[in-house]
């Protein structure tokens, strides 16, 4: 094959650009290297773009999330051949390192958020994935590229959120934010046996679209009720058993913890830029235990298993499709949110006939 492909480069101070790319090659025996069928926009790929991760290098491909066809594999790898349909974790990582072995990847001594951040991404034809065994999940013949596409990142990242939470069968969990992550946070809570949903957003057609999808049982914006009233009215006086902070606003922090009840959890996944307040002295005596991090993706097998058992749909968050040709266009259709947009799919680049 030609070792020319198209892909788009971060090139530092806000700048993007799509560009022609040397095809990626093996470069350790763990490595693979995957031909791209299906790959999508992430928020925190706004952020690389903004300056606001540090971690981020220039001249780096974007994305971290997608799902592909295997090309060809180094020599360690063994569970994975030329041929296999894979979905990606966003997290690169050992299996080895002992952040890895307890669960914890990552943090993994080894990897970290690698792809699309600190080495080439996926926002392009074809993709090096270190750690291969560790960071690819083969896709089974009855789920689809569209099914599968979210497992490795949002809708793992909504899963270690309701996990976080220590959900029991009946809990009320608030959820801040009803974008991708917050209403993959809402289908897993629903997994873990919550008995009440109320989403919180300042978007009336995102909070609809979580209404009307049945994700939560009650839909709230802050435009129209006042939100602490409202929830203690939800929740019997009490507050909520737990929240999901997926919103990262200017104010979302702060809300989390009000409306949380005396001896709850505060699961914040979101990605904020600017630098978060914990108010001691105005929570003192609620008692509350928050956890927060980067999403361990641990449990991708797990749910691409629940996936092809019909018990998750994610696809429905796939609100535009484009071409690599036209990423652009679709980061602008995703960061501004136009045309109700949640989620691009971007489908392989399309070259003219010669």
């Amino acid at each position: 094959m030609d070792n020319q492909m198209m892909a788009l480069v971060y090139r530092g101070n806000g700048q993007i650009r799509l560009q022609p790319r040397k095809i990626p090659v093996l470069q350790d025996p763990a490595d693979a290297i995957v031909r791209v069928t299906l790959s999508t926009i992430c928020t925190s790929d706004l952020h690389i773009r903004k300056g606001a991760v540090p971690r981020a290098k220039t001249d780096t491909v974007l994305g971290h999330e997608f799902v592909g066809e295997i090309v060809s594999v180094g020599e360690q790898v063994k569970n994975l051949r030329p041929g296999d349909r894979v979905a990606a974790n966003c997290i690169t990582f050992c299996g080895e390192c002992w952040f890895c072995r307890h669960g914890f990847i990552n943090n993994c001594q080894n990897g970290g958020w690698e792809l699309g951040c600190r080495i080439d991404g996926c926002q392009a034809e074809y993709v090096r994935v270190p750690y291969a065994e560790q960071g690819l999940t083969k896709i089974p013949d009855r789920v689809s590229d569209r099914q599968a596409l979210f497992v490795g990142d949002i809708l793992s990242s909504g899963y270690f959120g309701a996990e976080l939470c220590e959900i029991r069968p009946g809990d009320t969990v608030a959820v801040i934010g009803a974008g991708p992550v917050g209403l993959c946070s809402m289908i897993c809570a629903r997994l873990f046996g919550a008995g009440k949903i109320l989403a919180l957003d300042l978007d009336a057609n995102r909070l609809s679209y979580a209404r009307d999808c049945g994700l939560c049982d009650v839909a709230i914006s802050p435009e129209t009720v006042h939100l602490e009233e409202t929830i203690l009215n939800w929740t019997h006086g009490r507050g909520a058993d737990s929240v999901i902070e997926a919103a990262g606003g200017t104010d979302s922090f702060a809300l989390a913890w009000k409306i949380a009840r005396p001896n709850a959890i505060v699961a914040v996944i979101a990605m904020y830029e600017e630098n978060q307040t914990l108010p001691l002295p105005q929570m003192y005596g609620k008692n509350l235990i928050f956890k927060t991090g980067g999403v361990d993706a641990v449990h991708c097998a797990r749910l691409m298993e629940l996936i092809a058992s019909g018990r998750i749909h994610t696809d429905f968050l796939i609100t535009h499709t484009m071409p690599l040709n036209d990423i652009l266009a679709g980061y602008r259709i995703f960061e501004n949110r136009l045309d109700g947009c949640l989620k691009c799919a971007i489908t392989p680049y399309q070259r003219s006939e010669e």
